[in-house]
């Protein structure tokens, strides 16, 4: 893992600096982080690169996971999709099996520490056991969009999120009227993972032979799990839309989340419209493909994030920040990383996005200075040192009377 000195080139010495002085005020602070899963989806990698640099910061911080039946993943699953808006029928079997299991990893895991940082609505049981520690802070993370939840599943899980300190969100539009205060907080990208480093024109070239992409045709990706609010059978209508009048290629790069039993059902539901189309490619890479996500990223003419509901987007950022020009929803947590027709294009349906795409691969001025702009929003708002920061000033800030404060960057 790469250490903070490292960040400084990019960042600057100043920002630096201000990270080891905040982390000074809570030096020796024991701080646990506990999510559903260690691989798969932009929670996971978040928490794999800051967990190490609050250690090198002088916190005891700890990164736990809850453990569950195949049952409980596919009960959570629905809860994540009905707090963003679609129907599903929550018996009451699963809403025992939720709390059950929460229970038992609420006996297992150690729960003793300072601030409590849960991520997701999956261990939101976990905080019954904060009566067991009095002296504790404990906040809610909440990383979807909560902006139109379905009412059952939102009334079943409000009173566990009512016993939080604080509850952390990604946007504005998520905020919900509760009695704690709320943080506002964006996520963030490493610039020095493998996902996101500097690649040789030699390194790009070798991944795309290998995953057998050719680069005879402009190419336009998504990187995305395989889940319906990504709307990938969206993303191949634009797609076909734009080949109609324009030679390319459509790239849908997807991996598994071990908390989210759908992925298979919805690739099988690609497949089945994709039709063995030989321009388009289908890839289902294991989570660990950094390299590969990186290679395919910038080897790409344009990179499109079509989702109907997003709780941030971070595959927007990291195109972004390899200078690329971006087709996206204006959903949930998108806004914030593109402004139209600045930084990139916001859109509201298949049609919408075919025209954008289309105005990109014919106009490459265009696109490349959008991909410009969207690099140095991404390098001031979502590095991963300024998300560090804003973690260390909440964390700083939970005695604070303020309703709602805001720490996102510009």
């Amino acid at each position: 893992m790469a250490s903070l000195e490292q960040y400084e080139p990019i960042v600057g010495p100043s920002v630096a600096q201000e990270l080891r002085d905040l982390a000074k005020r809570l030096s020796g602070k024991r701080l646990v982080m506990v999510n559903s899963t260690r691989v798969g989806g932009g929670v996971a990698e978040i928490l794999a690169q800051m967990v190490p640099l609050l250690r090198e910061l002088g916190l005891d911080a700890q990164w736990d996971i809850i453990e569950g039946p195949e049952t409980f993943y596919k009960v959570t699953k629905a809860f994540h999709n009905a707090l963003q808006g679609r129907r599903e029928v929550l018996t009451d079997e699963m809403l025992e099996l939720f709390l059950a299991v929460g229970r038992q990893n609420a006996e297992r895991l150690n729960l003793d520490a300072d601030i409590v940082f849960i991520h997701d609505p999956q261990p939101l049981p976990l905080v019954e056991q904060r009566k067991r520690y009095p002296s504790s802070r404990w906040l809610w993370r909440c990383h979807i969009d909560l902006s139109r939840p379905q009412q059952q599943s939102w009334n079943f899980l409000k009173p566990f999120i009512g016993n939080f300190d604080a509850a952390v969100y990604s946007s504005p539009a998520f905020a919900q009227q509760m009695p704690m205060r709320q943080v506002l907080v964006a996520p963030s990208i490493d610039p020095l993972s493998e996902k996101n480093r500097e690649l040789l024109p030699e390194e790009i070239a070798a991944v795309l032979e290998r995953l057998d992409i050719p680069q005879d045709r402009p190419i336009i990706t998504q990187v995305s799990r395989f889940d319906y609010f990504k709307d990938p059978l969206g993303v191949i209508e634009a797609f076909r839309g734009v080949r109609r009048s324009l030679k390319c290629r459509l790239v849908l790069a997807g991996g598994p989340a071990s908390d989210d039993p759908e992925g298979e059902e919805v690739l099988n539901r690609v497949r089945e419209a994709a039709k063995d189309d030989p321009d388009i490619h289908l890839l289902m890479l294991p989570p660990t493909s950094h390299l590969e996500i990186n290679a395919l990223q910038r080897a790409s003419a344009v990179i499109v994030q079509k989702s109907l509901r997003e709780g941030f987007g971070l595959t927007v950022s990291e195109a972004l920040w390899k200078a690329k020009p971006v087709v996206a929803s204006a959903v949930g947590g998108i806004p914030l990383q593109i402004t139209h027709r600045y930084s990139g294009l916001l859109v509201h349906s298949v049609a919408g996005a075919t025209y954008a795409i289309k105005q990109l691969l014919r106009n490459s001025a265009y696109a490349k200075r959008l991909g410009e702009n969207g690099r140095e929003h991404v390098r001031h708002n979502f590095l991963l040192t300024r998300h560090l920061r804003d973690y260390l000033l909440t964390c700083l800030t939970l005695g604070s009377t303020d309703d709602v404060i805001r720490l996102n960057g510009d």
